[in-house]
């Protein structure tokens, strides 16, 4: 899905990193909740504490998930999963744009 109807957005920014990750909240009739934002070339760790789907639109990282020992690859066009009350890292390599969908 390349854009999103009937939605609120709020307006105050999500900035994270000191600015290396920012993200904006849009939120749906549905009371379903994403972001989409923008990762800029560093390693970040995330706490969360739903399950996420984190969808990769541009860019190149690597993703470490919880109980894994290796880091997978991800390009724009690709995502993951992340396990509800978890903890993950990411090492982005190039400007990563994104959008993070809240699950239940």
């Amino acid at each position: 899905m390349s854009d999103f109807k009937n939605v609120t957005v709020v307006r105050e920014a999500n900035i994270y990193f000191d600015g290396g990750v920012t993200s904006r909240t849009v939120l749906f009739d549905d009371g379903s909740k994403k972001t989409l934002g923008i990762m800029l070339p560093g390693v970040y760790e995330f706490n969360t504490g739903k399950p996420e789907l984190m969808e990769i639109a541009s860019g190149q990282l690597e993703v470490l998930l919880p109980g894994s020992t290796e880091w997978k690859p991800v390009k724009g066009g690709e995502s993951f999963n992340v396990p509800a009350n978890s903890v993950f890292k990411m090492k982005v390599k190039s400007v990563a744009d994104y959008c993070c969908s809240f699950l239940e």
